[in-house]
Formats: structure tokens, sequence, C-alpha cells
């Protein structure tokens, strides 16, 4: 776990948000959430669907406005995207048209970095993720999972103070998940990256975070905080272990009681719907 005792390197306090929707009115996403990410620590948001865990996320990463609360990276108040915070989203988002050094290089390309020092950062996060040797190849030679890692590579390439992903692995079957989130960890450490995912797996969370921060069904809060006391430096292997099922039981114990509520909700609307249509 990160022991870094100095000052908290992102801070998140008292968030609110809140969207109209044609049917339903004012819908509080988030209620009220607080949180403290140290340097180097690695920290999971996970809830069920719909408790507002990829708004969380973009008001992180300064992609959401109209919030109530504030958000401040190493003591600084952020309004908007920001150069220490990079971003791994779900959706693959490889330019097909590029090379996988192009496309890794693009973020320094835009910054006007000379040719000869983009491509050779470049190649040193390619390497990183584990993709030496595909340098020249295009997406569409590769796997998903590789293609997720062309994309990490890319946003590590502009080395943010903290890295914000979601659900990045979604889309990839398990065995990938595991073994890409070996991968993600082994380079967290190495680079002693600051690191929240957000995630609806309690397997990939407890797999590689110091702490993870359940949310409730909507509107979403924080329903608890569990520190992740598991050795390190620490890959899939531990999955096996009885410590690992006892965080997995655990978070799901919490997870259960608030999906539950959210498919009675669900379940609720429908029949309300229904009768107004009848």
């Amino acid at each position: 776990m990160a022991t870094n005792t100095s000052q908290p390197i992102l801070v998140v306090e008292h968030i609110n948000v809140r969207f109209e929707t044609p049917d339903d009115g004012p819908v509080i996403a988030v209620d009220d959430v607080s949180l403290d990410v140290a340097p180097g620590e690695f920290l999971s948001v996970i809830g069920p669907s719909g408790c507002g865990k990829s708004t969380l996320f973009n008001v992180m990463g300064g992609l959401l406005g109209g919030y109530e609360g504030r958000v401040s990276v190493a003591g600084e108040t952020i309004s908007g995207p920001h150069a220490s915070i990079g971003m791994v989203f779900q959706e693959e988002s490889t330019f097909p048209w590029r090379s996988v050094t192009d496309n890794v290089a693009f973020p320094l390309e835009l910054i006007g970095m000379p040719k000869d020092k983009r491509i050779e950062r470049a190649r040193h996060f390619i390497k990183l993720v584990g993709l030496d040797g595909f340098e020249n190849r295009y997406p569409g030679e590769l796997s998903g999972g590789m293609r997720q890692r062309v994309s990490l590579a890319r946003t590590l390439a502009s080395e943010p103070k903290i890295l914000l992903m979601d659900e990045p692995f979604a889309a990839l079957d398990e065995q990938t998940r595991l073994l890409l989130g070996d991968k993600v960890l082994q380079i967290q450490q190495d680079l002693k990256q600051t690191t929240l995912l957000i995630t609806h797996n309690i397997t990939e969370a407890v797999q590689m975070s110091d702490r993870i921060l359940v949310m409730t069904y909507r509107p979403g809060k924080v329903k608890r905080i569990v520190n992740i006391d598991l050795p390190r430096p620490r890959t899939s292997e531990i999955v096996g272990s009885e410590a690992f099922g006892r965080y997995v039981a655990q978070i799901w114990a919490d997870l259960r009681e608030e999906a539950s509520r959210g498919m009675k909700d669900d379940e609720t609307r429908t029949m309300r719907v229904d009768e107004a249509r009848s």
C-alpha cells in the first residue's frame, strides 16, 4: 500500500451533481462525495450501475462542469482538463490510420515536441506496456487488450501526475483482464503513479487497489472505504488466496445490497410508466 505521508495529491470535496431528465425531473447523480488520494496510491471506485461512478470520473478529470464542490490537484483548484491528469476510457480510442508509435506520440506532437524526442519517449512507453516489437503495427493488427495498452502508453507518455481509468478493461475477457491488471500494477509501481480506477469488477478492484471506495446506488454516496491489506508487489496469483476471497466477499455484500436497491427502483419506475400508459 502507498505509505506516503505527504499531503494528498488529489482532493475531492463535497461533490454534488444533479441532472434534469425529461421523465423523472431532477436526478441526483452524485451526493456529497469527498475523498483524498495520496501520491503513489492506487484507489478504485466501485458501485452498482447508475451510481454515478463515471459522473464522478468526469468531474475529477475536468470533463464535466456545473457541479457543486471542489476538486484540487496539489492544492490547486481545477475547473477543466488539467495537464497533471491523464485519462484512459472504456472505449478503445486508438487512431486506426496511425502506427503504434505514432498513436503513442500523438499528444507529444500536439505540444510541439521535436520528432526525435517524441519518438524516443513513445518507444519508451511502448516498451513499458509490453508492446516492444509492435511499434510499426496498426491498431487493426492488434487484439483488444493490446489496443488498450496502446491507449495507456499514449496517456502515460504525457507523464501525468494522476492517471484516471474508467472501466478500461470492460470489453475484455476475464483472463485478459487479470493479465492486463498485472501489467498496470507493474507500471504503477515502477512509475509510482497515482492511479484511480472506476470499475464494477470486484476482483479487478481488489487485485490492484490500496483502497476501494464503495458507492451507493443513486444518489451516489460513499458507502464505505475498504483498506486492502495485501502484500506488494502484487500479481493476479493473489486472486486464489483466502485473504483475497474475504475482501471480495465483504465488498460483494455491500454491492449486492446496493444493486438490489437499484433493481427495485427500476421495477418501480417501469410499473409507473406502464400505469401512465394504460
